[in-house]
């Protein structure tokens, strides 16, 4: 036989760098490992993008040929035909092309467009594996197969039918309600449940009711609480007896109902009495432990755990992955394979001891209808089962690892076995209830603790056993109070409720949760307080023009069943191009319902919200929310809402004060003693502010000084000395006795503040409504100031390597406006098609010369530039006078 001539035994083709250089370690000599950076071809992303030969046929604005079997119209990005040469380059020096990335069907149509780009003549099969470990790539090698065309056909399908979705129905949008809105097939279903909970909580009606609370003691001086349960023996109302929609008992609740009064008394009746148990109960329990982590159940831990969003979840598994460190993190799957239950189960018993082991080897079932049964969950990588601390991580990629590790080790323990005691104490005619809980035997509890939602609740293993007691002990009460309750609203959504909801409901794949949720907040279309997912009012909007007009592209089952639709696909038991066509074209199609329903509606209507919990309608206007309130007198008063109000929060009181308010026009508090000027009280975008003096006429001239005021402080409470000391901050309280620094307190756009500055930097530290900033004392401020942390540079998400010229460490970093990577004082945002992995030291380098050349033209420019015009002037005086009436026009209406 005759000797290959080629360099390359074989070119196999990862996603990113990191798993390259991983996985070039294991093949060792003859393999050239190079990354793809992700997707090589994808649809244009602008119209910048569309080739001329089909910019004027009238679907390439889609970039798909929706009267061609749908056909795609796929282009090479900018940024990745320098890699896709250096691909193809390296291919006419191999012998054979292995496919490496990804196992699922992402990484499958990957594989297929990089067979489609690359065209090769050389052998070419798939390679997949679940972990980046020797013993897993090696094995992988040995059992290469063919590309799953059914997975890449579903992929295409899912990548097709979501163009179609989002460029059919968000032109709509940016007419009727706003530009720059987007619709999405999941992302406008994510973003409908939770504008339903914020209606749930809008339509709620609050409900007090009373019990009482008994702190009582034994002979033997054990304490506890008891709270009462029943009144003549009928059971004393509590929260879930209450109608939510009314704020009234339900139908049929046969409880006793409290008021502070009947409390009150009854408190005082049985104060003196005997107080005995009645009744000891106990029963046992038994925990069994929960399934390994899927992606979805990862997403909903980390952020209940480790606070970390899901997308910094997916992120930091992804490096995890790539670093050989866990398994996959891309799966519905909850099996372990023997190797992984094998090592879990040595790694316990090494560990915990053999009393903490389960009696035999734990398994855990799919409930997922899509799982894939040859895939794990997310475990440790390998067999050895090492620790954090172990491997040698830190930061976020240490929480993450351990939370997968102690879940892993959880999986193959003993059950944790609980006993509940519910004691029941008579005094008189009422009866109290005492419940204790005690962890007999801790079992999985050892290793690991499901999180759960609920703030209040308790966990599993939280120890809240009750003293000993028996039947007929006499009790001593210490204390009993009257307290008074009131009924919640639903909670609000939190990142890992809404994963578990989407799940639950059949809504997109878990895979993709964390974009989704990241593109509604990007979009305006939801803010974050807390941990809260709050829908704004362009969500409102948008969700009730698309119930209105397209009630099933919005519905939760529809949206399930298409998900199904598309499994079909990948298992080969359904086609693509007959459900495409049902989809977008004949008359129920999305196409036709787009074309037909257009013109029918009104923008006006779109953006008028009809509350059910406030009288005046709120309308969506291009300078946020407002209300329109027609008075007795025919003339109509329009008034913006503030911009941290909930949808739901939104009160008839509320909107009565800011209707008056607006009518009152700016106040004047008094003259300022010193200048002799009439300080007014202002409502502007950002909350009430101070102003000195009258608005002037002329553009040119000087504006007069204006300061904020804090939120928590109405405008109809400032005093006129409260207005001249605001006016007068920053206020100087002092030095710093360590640095002989300034220490200041002052009123920003963002509240009052404390500042001074440290290690060369000025430091700041809010101040919470406790404290004054009229009165904070420098003491206090010291104290504040001393809980601020260093903040320094943020370390990056990924290390790409060092500069060249003076080995700075190049990085991408995580910024407010996307991952960006930096160099000194350069900072280039990475390009949207570019994935944080595919980042390569190189691209990082080519980004910041970049930057640093667009922004020495602009400093060239700048040094060269001469002293304006006449012409020049006259246009932005023009500009200012403009911007100017712009602004009457917002004050004078918010739409």
């Amino acid at each position: 036989m005759a000797k290959s001539k080629s360099k390359y035994k074989a070119l196999v083709i990862v996603e990113s760098p990191a798993k390259a250089r991983k996985i070039s370690g294991y093949l060792g000599d003859g393999y050239k490992v190079l990354a793809s950076m992700g997707h090589v071809r994808d649809l244009p992303s602008g119209a910048a993008e569309i080739p001329k030969a089909v910019k004027s046929e009238p679907w390439s604005r889609i970039g798909i040929n929706v009267d061609s079997e749908f056909e795609p119209l796929y282009i090479i990005p900018k940024g990745k035909k320098k890699v896709v040469d250096e691909l193809k380059a390296a291919l006419k020096q191999s012998d054979e092309l292995i496919l490496a990335t990804d196992e699922d069907r992402e990484g499958e149509s990957i594989g297929w467009h990089l067979v489609e780009l690359l065209k090769p003549t050389v052998p070419t099969s798939r390679m997949v594996f679940g972990e980046i470990t020797k013993k897993a790539i090696l094995e992988a090698l040995d059992q290469k197969r063919d590309l799953d065309r059914n997975l890449v056909e579903a992929q295409e399908t899912r990548r097709v039918l979501d163009r179609l979705f989002g460029y059919t129905l968000s032109p709509l949008l940016w007419k009727k309600v706003a530009p720059k809105l987007s619709a999405g097939r999941v992302q406008s279903v994510a973003v409908k449940v939770l504008v339903e909970r914020e209606k749930e909580r809008a339509r709620f009606v609050s409900a007090e009711y009373w019990d009482l609370k008994a702190g009582l003691e034994t002979g033997s001086g054990g304490n506890f609480d008891a709270t009462l349960h029943t009144v003549d023996g009928k059971r004393v109302a509590s929260g879930r007896d209450f109608d939510e929609n009314t704020g009234k008992l339900k139908d049929g609740a046969d409880v006793v109902l409290l008021n502070g009064e009947q409390a009150m008394a009854l408190r005082d009746r049985i104060e003196k009495t005997d107080w005995s148990v009645a009744s000891v109960e106990s029963r046992e329990q038994t925990r069994r432990p929960y399934p390994p982590f899927t992606t979805s159940t990862l997403q909903q831990e980390s952020n209940r755990k480790l606070n970390m969003t899901a997308r910094a979840t997916m992120q930091t598994a992804q490096r995890l992955y790539e670093e050989g460190h866990i398994t996959y993190m891309r799966t519905d799957s909850v099996t372990l394979s023997s190797e992984a239950i094998n090592a879990a189960r040595a790694s316990v018993n090494t560990r915990y001891g053999e009393n903490f082991l389960s009696p035999s080897p734990r398994t855990f079932t799919n409930k997922s209808k899509g799982a894939q049964e040859a895939h794990e969950a997310i475990r440790p990588a390998g067999t050895e089962m090492k620790t954090a601390e172990e491997l040698g991580l830190v930061g976020q990629e240490a929480r993450l690892y351990s939370l997968i590790w102690k879940r892993t080790m959880a999986t193959q323990m003993a059950d944790a076995k609980l006993l509940f005691q519910t004691v029941t104490i008579t005094a008189d005619e009422a009866e109290f209830r005492a419940t204790g809980r005690h962890v007999a035997f801790p079992g999985f509890f050892r290793a690991y603790v499901e999180g759960v939602d609920d703030p209040e609740a308790a966990l599993d293993d939280q120890e809240s056993a009750l003293p000993p007691l028996t039947e007929a002990e006499k009790l001593q009460l210490e204390k009993l109070e009257s307290l008074s309750h009131e009924t919640k609203p639903p909670a609000r959504f939190t990142e890992a409720t809404l994963v578990r909801q989407l799940e639950a409901e059949g809504i997109g794949r878990p895979s993709t949760y964390a974009s989704i949720i990241g593109t509604i907040q990007d979009r305006g279309y939801v803010v974050k307080q807390g941990s809260q997912l709050v829908p704004t009012f362009t969500a409102m909007a948008v969700t009730q023009l698309l119930e209105s007009h397209f009630t099933q592209l919005v519905d939760y089952k529809f949206t399930a069943q298409m998900e199904q639709q598309l499994d079909e696909v990948a298992a080969g038991e359904a086609e693509r191009l007959p459900y495409l066509q049902r989809f977008y074209h004949g008359d129920d199609g999305l196409d036709q319902q787009v074309k037909s329903k257009e013109e029918g509606i009104d923008p006006r209507i779109a953006c008028t919200l009809n509350l059910e919990h406030v009288t005046p309608d709120i309308r969506v206007g291009k300078f946020g929310p407002y209300v329109q309130v027609e008075q007795e007198d025919g003339e109509t008063i329009s008034v913006s809402l503030p911009p941290e109000i909930a949808p739901a929060d939104v009160t008839d009181e509320l909107t009565t004060k800011l209707i008056v308010r607006k009518k009152a026009g700016p106040q004047s508090v008094g003259m300022h003693p010193e200048e002799g000027q009439p300080i007014y009280v202002k409502v502007g975008p950002f909350g009430t502010y101070l102003q000195l003096g009258e608005d002037p006429s002329d553009d040119d001239a000087p504006k007069p000084k204006r300061c904020s005021v804090p939120k928590h402080i109405e405008p109809e409470d400032i005093t006129l000395d409260m207005a001249i000391s605001y006016l007068a901050l920053p206020r100087r309280l002092g030095q710093h006795p360590d640095t002989g620094n300034v220490v200041n307190a002052g009123l920003g756009r963002f509240g009052p503040y404390v500042t001074t500055r440290k290690d060369g930097r000025q430091v700041f530290k809010s101040l919470t409504p406790e404290y004054d900033v009229l009165t904070v004392s420098l003491e206090t401020a010291l104290q504040l100031l001393a809980e601020v942390k260093p903040r320094g540079p943020a370390p990056p998400i990924r290390e790409l390597g060092k500069h060249p010229e003076d080995e700075e460490i190049i990085g991408v970093y995580e910024g407010r406006y996307g991952p960006y990577v930096k160099h000194g004082k350069i900072f280039a945002s990475l390009p949207k098609d570019l994935e944080i992995e595919a980042v390569t030291l190189e691209r990082a380098l080519d980004l910041i010369a970049a930057k640093a050349a667009q922004k020495g033209v602009t400093t060239k420019k700048k040094a060269t530039k001469k002293k304006s015009t006449k012409k020049k002037a006259a246009k932005k005086k023009a500009a200012k006078k403009k911007a100017s009436k712009k602004k009457a026009a917002k004050d004078a209406d918010p739409e």
